[in-house]
Formats: C-alpha cells, sequence, structure tokens
C-alpha cells in the first residue's frame, strides 16, 4: 500500500501483487549441445527432478495464480512434462505398479491446480522479445520474470522476495547477486545506491563489463518484478546484436530516462544452469543439501 498526502487529504492505492509469472524458455541452449538438439536444457535433471519444475516451483509459492512458458517450437516435451500422460498411467496400471502410479497421479494433480499458458517464440529474438510474445496474456498487469536457467535455492523464494519489496514501491525490482569482481564480465553489472537493508535504487546498468569498468560487483540472476512501463518500454525498445530485444538493455534506456528501478539483493544460493560445468556443480551442491541423495553420494 502507497499513501501520498495531497493538500491534506489522504489517498491511499492500492500495489497490485503480481499473480502472474513469465518463465522466458524459447533459448537455443547452445553451451549444451550437441544434447540440447533433442532435450531442452531446462528439462535437464537437477538430481531427481528437471530445472524447469524448480523454476515453476518458485513462481507458484511465490503467488502465481499463472505461469506463462515462452517456448521455440522445438521444445514442446517442456509443456508435456506437465500435462498427464494417459499411456503411461495405463502401462503402470496394467503392471501393477501401484506405489509409482500413486506418485505420478499426486503430480499431475498438483499440476493441475496451477494454469500453465503456451506463447511461442518462433526465433530467438531475445528475452524481451520473449516477454513481449506473452503480452496479450497478461495485459497491463504486473508479472515476475525468472530466465530457467537460473535457480534460487532458498527458504523465502526468490520472486516472493521480490514481490513483498514490489508491493510497498510499486516499481519495477530486479534481484541481485554479489560476484567475485573478477568475474563480473559474466553478467549484468548493475551501478547502485543503497537506499535500505539489501534495498538499492538502480543508477546504471553495464552489460559484461570488465572487472576494472564494473561500479560494482552486483550481478542480475535473471529475476525481476516488471511492471507495465517496462513492456512500453519493451514495445519501443531497438533491436541491438543480433537483433534481439535485450530486457537488461531496456533497463538501462529506463535508467537513462530518469525512471525508477529498484535492486534487491536476494537471499539464497544461486544455481547457475546456464553451462554443462555449471549444471554439475549445481547438482552436487544439491546432493550435498538433500539428506537421501548425501548418504548415496556419500557411500559412493
Amino acid at each position: 500500500m502507497k499513501i501520498r498526502y495531497i493538500n491534506y487529504i489522504i489517498i491511499v492505492t492500492m500495489v497490485l501483487k503480481p499473480t502472474i509469472a513469465v518463465l522466458p524458455l524459447a533459448g537455443l541452449g547452445t553451451r549444451f549441445l550437441p544434447l540440447s538438439k533433442v532435450m531442452p536444457k531446462e528439462l535437464w535433471p537437477l538430481l531427481n527432478r528437471p530445472m524447469v519444475e524448480y523454476i515453476a516451483e518458485e513462481a507458484i509459492a511465490s503467488g502465481a495464480e499463472k505461469i506463462i512458458l515462452v517456448l521455440s517450437p522445438d521444445k514442446k516435451a517442456i509443456i508435456d512434462y506437465f500435462r498427464p500422460a494417459p499411456a503411461v498411467m495405463k502401462i503402470l496400471k496394467e503392471r501393477e505398479k501401484t506405489n509409482i502410479l500413486q506418485e505420478l497421479h499426486c503430480y499431475d494433480k498438483r499440476w493441475q491446480r496451477i494454469k500453465i499458458d503456451v506463447v511461442w517464440q518462433k526465433q530467438p529474438l531475445g528475452d524481451g522479445h520473449a516477454v513481449l510474445q506473452a503480452k496479450s496474456l497478461f495485459g497491463k498487469s504486473p508479472i515476475m520474470v525468472s530466465f530457467g536457467d537460473d535457480i534460487i535455492i532458498s527458504k523465502i523464494p526468490a520472486l516472493a522476495q521480490l514481490t513483498n519489496v514490489f508491493q510497498k514501491f510499486g516499481q519495477p525490482i530486479l534481484a541481485l547477486k554479489r560476484v567475485p569482481r573478477e568475474r563480473t564480465g559474466f553478467y549484468g553489472v548493475v551501478k547502485v545506491k543503497k537506499i535500505g537493508p539489501k534495498l538499492y535504487r538502480l543508477l546504471k546498468c553495464f552489460e559484461k563489463p570488465s572487472p576494472a569498468e564494473a561500479p560494482s560487483n552486483l550481478v542480475w540472476p535473471g529475476k525481476c518484478i516488471l511492471t507495465n512501463e517496462v513492456v512500453e518500454y519493451l514495445s519501443q525498445a531497438k533491436p541491438v546484436f543480433r537483433k534481439e530485444i535485450i530486457l537488461f538493455k531496456t533497463f538501462e534506456k529506463m535508467l537513462e530516462d530518469g525512471k525508477i528501478i529498484y535492486g534487491y539483493e536476494i537471499e539464497g544460493d544461486w544455481l547457475e544452469c546456464g553451462n554443462v560445468s555449471g549444471w554439475l556443480k549445481s547438482n552436487l551442491l544439491l546432493a550435498k543439501k538433500d539428506s537421501n541423495f548425501k548418504k548415496i553420494f556419500k557411500n559412493f
């Protein structure tokens, strides 16, 4: 809730809580080739669950009532993962695999409780372009956005942490994490002004700056809350690089125009699964934290 005092009359405006999550999952997955030719990287497992499930569950735990998957035409397997598989259920029933059948039934029932829509990004024209493909399904509502290969393991879901701050200010907000300064060249880095515990106002964005040029070691791990104003900027954005519309470049433009964007240094372990080595490390980190897998790995 935001309160403004104008001529001694109290005007109260309510900041809508985001209830829609947009998951841009249409990337080519070039760092996972040749396997990504036949299996979307988002379906690669982290322990016994695919990466996309961690992302979707985080959105639901953060208040999402609808999830919009932005997929390329060759990634239909992702939506199939969330749908019931009658043929498999029939075989399990015939073979009297009662326990497995019950587990699968519970799994299917869980995903049927949330509305999952799909839109198609037919060409790889950037993450900003991916968000725009879903515009007709979220209108002018604020949205949660989470990329498919950045997973945060935390007590309070990362998107929920952002939503809590968003409801206080009603402005776009980016998740932030710290990295060693020598690694800033791999990320989008921000120049900030601290305005509260773990809370910042963004001053400028830098796309993959060298350690010497980086204004800080705070980087964006691919999660944010977007307002309709951001979406309008995306609609007017000029393609860059390979004719792509890039979300981070749009933030940069908004800051140049004096728009307000906040950043929040979220709590939790950041699992970077954008390449094979990061994916392998993430599996080991999760195995170390999971009581069942920890025992298996230790014995092995």
